[in-house]
Parts: C-alpha cells; sequence; structure tokens
C-alpha cells in the first residue's frame, strides 16, 4: 500500500523518460511510481491537486541560512535614501541596548541607496559609546563607528568607517561567536522562508570563515537544528578554506591541508551533509570589490582580490589535492581568470573529472573564457535575481560592452557548461520563480533587458534549479527529477510556468512544499 497518491496534477518531472504524469505514488518519503505503476494501488491518502503544477522541489544551491535567518530579526534600513532617516534607525537601535560598550548591528546597508557611504564620525553622533556594525548588503563591507575603529589594529585599511572583505572580517573577528542556540535558530527561521518559495534542498555557501563564519563550531548548531526539529529542508555545508589547515599526511595521500581528520565533501546523510570547499578569490559588485580586469565604468579602479593570486591559487590546488569539491566565488572576470587557472592546474596534478567544480556567481565571464569553463567541466552557479534588481546598475557600472556579459545564461549553455540557478539570499530576493522569469526576460525591475542574447526557455530555467542544482551538489541520485527511487521533495504550484506569460511567471503561486512526501509547514511569505 502507498503512503500517499497524489493525482488529478500536471508533475513536470524533469525526467527525459517520463517527461509529465497525471499521478505520483509515494511510499516511505520516497517516489515509488506514476502514472499506470501506480493510479490503481490502494493509498493510505489520496489528494486531489486539482489540476495544480507539481514540480521537484526547488534546489537553492548557494544560500546563507543563518545570515538569512539573523538579518530577519535585525534592525534595517533598507529602502532608506536619506543620511538623517538611516541615523535615526541606528539611534533607536542604539537606545534599545542597555548596555553600555555592546554592539548594536544594523542591515540593509548600501551606499548606493544614499549616494555615499556612511562614515564613522556620522555613526558617532548618534550610537552613544556603543558599537556599530552596519552590514553592507552584499555581504563584502561595513560600515563601523570610532568604538569599533579604535579596537582594530591601526594597518587596517578603511575609508572613514567602511571596512571592506578581509577589514571587515578584521572587525568582525572582535565580536563574541554566536552561540549554537542562537545560531540554530536564526537557520530555522532561514528554512521556513525557504520553504515558502518551493525550495526543499539548498547549499550553505560557507561555513566558519572569515567573511560569513558566525562561529567556530557552526558545523554543530546546523546539528542542533535537526536534532531540534528546525531544519525542515536538506542543506548541504560548504566549508570555507579558511578552516584548512597542514597536515603530516602519508606522502602516497598527497594531501598538503585538510580539515581535522581528513574530512571532505561527501559526508553526512540525506538532510545534512558537508558540501564543498569554499574559497574566496575576490569581493561583489555591489560593493565595487569584484576584481575586474579592465575599471568600472566611471571610477579609477579594478575592484580587488581577496589575497595574492598564487596564495589564491595555492588554496584552490590544495583543496583539489585533499579531495575536495571545490565552489570558487569568482564574480569578476579577472577574479575568473585566477580560478580557471588555479583548477587547470589542479586537475593536471591530479585528474579528478568527477570532482565537479563550480563558479560561484560568475558574474562578468568575458566570451573567451566560455570555453575554459567548457574544457575544465566547471559548473556556473548563478544568481539571476542580482540583475533582476540590481542589473541597472550594473549595467551601468561595466557599460555598454562588458553589460551583456553579465550572469549569463545561453553562453554558459551553448558551451555545453551546466548553468546552476540559485539566490545567494539574503542579499537579495531568494525566489527561484522570480529568478527563473528573469532568465527568460533579462529584465530589471525597471524593465531594462540586459543581454537579451543571453535569454534561455523556461525548461532551461526550470533545469537550472531542479536536476542542473542536484547534479551541482552530487544529488542527482536522490534530488532533481520526480523519478522513481529518488526523495518526494515537490513544489506544488498554482499555474504552469510553461503555458503562462512569462513576465508572469514570478507572481505564480507557491500552494504547497512537500519534503520526504509530507506537507511543510512554511513562514508566510
Amino acid at each position: 500500500m502507498l503512503c500517499m497518491r497524489l493525482t488529478n496534477a500536471r508533475f513536470l518531472t524533469m525526467d527525459p523518460d517520463h517527461p509529465v504524469a497525471h499521478d505520483l505514488g509515494i511510499w516511505q518519503g520516497r517516489i515509488v511510481g506514476l502514472d499506470e505503476a501506480v493510479t490503481s494501488l490502494p493509498a493510505r491518502e489520496v489528494i486531489d491537486l486539482q489540476g495544480a503544477t507539481v514540480l521537484p522541489g526547488f534546489i537553492d544551491a548557494h544560500v546563507h541560512l543563518a545570515w538569512t535567518g539573523f538579518k530577519q530579526n535585525t534592525p534595517s534600513i533598507a529602502g532608506l535614501t536619506r543620511i538623517d532617516a538611516v541615523l535615526a534607525v541606528v539611534e533607536e537601535a542604539v537606545s534599545r541596548q542597555c548596555s553600555h560598550g555592546a554592539w548594536v548591528s544594523i542591515a540593509g546597508y548600501d551606499q548606493r541607496a544614499l549616494g555615499r557611504h556612511l562614515t564613522a564620525a556620522e555613526l558617532d553622533k548618534v550610537s552613544y559609546g556603543r558599537k556599530v556594525f552596519m552590514m553592507h548588503d552584499s555581504g563584502h563591507g561595513c560600515v563601523v563607528n570610532s568604538a569599533v575603529l579604535d579596537l582594530l589594529p591601526a594597518d587596517i585599511p578603511h575609508d572613514n568607517g567602511f571596512l571592506a572583505e578581509g577589514a571587515m572580517g578584521a572587525a568582525r573577528a572582535l565580536r563574541l561567536p554566536y552561540s549554537q542556540e542562537e545560531l540554530a535558530e536564526a537557520i530555522g527561521r532561514a528554512a521556513r522562508s525557504c520553504l515558502s518559495e518551493g525550495v526543499t534542498a539548498c547549499a550553505e555557501a560557507g561555513i566558519g570563515g572569515t567573511l560569513f563564519g558566525h562561529s567556530p563550531v557552526e558545523l554543530g548548531a546546523y546539528q542542533l537544528a535537526r536534532e531540534k526539529g528546525l531544519l525542515p529542508l536538506r542543506v548541504q555545508l560548504m566549508v570555507s578554506a579558511d578552516r584548512l589547515r597542514p597536515v603530516a599526511a602519508h606522502e602516497a595521500d598527497g594531501i598538503p591541508r585538510a580539515l581535522d581528520l581528513g574530512l571532505r565533501t561527501g559526508f553526512g546523510d540525506d538532510w545534512l551533509s558537508v558540501g564543498a570547499l569554499k574559497i574566496y578569490t575576490d569581493g561583489g559588485m555591489m560593493a565595487r570589490t569584484a576584481a575586474l580586469s579592465d575599471p568600472y565604468e566611471g571610477l579609477d579602479h579594478t575592484g580587488q582580490l581577496q589575497d595574492d593570486p598564487e596564495v589564491l591559487a595555492d588554496t584552490i590546488v590544495d583543496g583539489h589535492l585533499a579531495g575536495w569539491q571545490l565552489a570558487v566565488h569568482a564574480i569578476g572576470d579577472r577574479a575568473t581568470d585566477v580560478a580557471l587557472d588555479a583548477l587547470e592546474r589542479a586537475q593536471r596534478l591530479r585528474p579528478r573529472p568527477e570532482a565537479r567544480h563550480r563558479i560561484e556567481h560568475a558574474g562578468l565571464i568575458r566570451p573567451d573564457q566560455l570555453a575554459r569553463f567548457a574544457q575544465l567541466g566547471v559548473a556556473a552557479v548563478v544568481q539571476p535575481n542580482f540583475l533582476r534588481y540590481f542589473g541597472d546598475d550594473y549595467a551601468a557600472i561595466m557599460g555598454e560592452e562588458r553589460a551583456p556579459w553579465l550572469y549569463r545564461g545561453r553562453g554558459f549553455l551553448d558551451h555545453g557548461i551546466t548553468l546552476v540557478g540559485s539566490s545567494d539570499r539574503p542579499v537579495t530576493d531568494g525566489s527561484p520563480l522570480r529568478a527563473i522569469q528573469f532568465m527568460v526576460e533579462r529584465a530589471s525591475t525597471s524593465g531594462q533587458v540586459i543581454g537579451p542574447d543571453e535569454g534561455i526557455t523556461v525548461d532551461q530555467a526550470l533545469y537550472a534549479y531542479t536536476a542542473a542544482g542536484a547534479f551541482a551538489c552530487h544529488w542527482e541520485d536522490r534530488a532533481g527529477s520526480l523519478t522513481p527511487g529518488k526523495r518526494a521533495d515537490l513544489v506544488v504550484l498554482g499555474d504552469d510556468p510553461r503555458r503562462v506569460d512569462p513576465s508572469r511567471i514570478g507572481d505564480i503561486e507557491v500552494v504547497a512544499t512537500y519534503v520526504d512526501g509530507r506537507e511543510t509547514e512554511r513562514a508566510t511569505p
């Protein structure tokens, strides 16, 4: 007997052997059959989906769950365009912090909305001795007041209180880590938001590191979240390369650096596992720290690499030699050159064609770099909603020649490169459906079309958020399609993305989300 049969629906399976179905059977959290294989079987529960469209649960291959959860409970200045209004929010947040000298966090900072960066002196006027840490929405910078600057070494570079990349990491290191209990609660909040958008599995993009790590025992917080029932979706954890240390392993292993006990990609189970090693090569476009080959339009600089190129390359090679899948953060084309050169060197030293290394973001990819992606078998894990919401700005700072190279779609697919959809939440909207709409239309919220030749079909965009995401996470035997034997993780939609006008895809209702064959409790979108 089946545990459940879902019927009267249009199942878009993403499985070429059985692309569309109308009935789906579930037993012990797995899909056991489609259509005639299950239609006549008895089931404990039969659910009539009344003509809805059902897809494999969306896979968001690049998220920051803990950051998302904390940001949801942090005072925010998002959307404010006046300095005095921002300072009023800061002053209100400071007034609620009783302890003199305590830290006050503010979210939603983006200098573009204000026309310039805030300064430490401005924050000093409303901070009354508290330490103010205002996180840039990109995650690649912050603004702090003098109470924080006074604690930093004199050689830490800053621009009137704005700290970028490693300098921001130095400021974050001054704070006590979050407790595992706090982290578990934040992870749970973010996970419920994912479910509300049809996401059933995700890859947490970097724990334990200088930039995005929240605790030296952060992995334990995810274990705690699962033990407490706060982890209602499947999570793969990328580990920051900061955690690697030299090891005296047997010379036959060829492992120069590793995590303790040789832990690497693949450890864990269907709910919580260790994924790729996360390596940062540059910053972000919002903060103007993505490393480019040529200067930003209207500026006299090209962004910055996170370290000396040889140091970055050695980390990439060592991670490969230690058996990791690599997720290399590279947004600018210069950073991508560093990543591709190092990956080529690594594969030459020890060929691992099954590694499925990834470039995270692949924000600005020159035409000549596409063939190198393909040759190395590297996946491109992109965030289409970056251009949906920030595309006007990104196109302006790249200029007419480079704008069409931003967050490509068609260019990757035409070269046989695996194109993977993701959000980078909470940097921007996490909705897969809105991202899928952009991948088809290539239109920002203002209506500006950016790189129209990079548009792809609806089917290809759905694939990027299902089967391709599973492949990038080494989950293709368990997820990504509605195939017998795979997890019964699926999303029920109020309409078929292939049949509505592309401009309506982002507004399709997520009716229900199932994980392990059970409808989940979701946060209110």
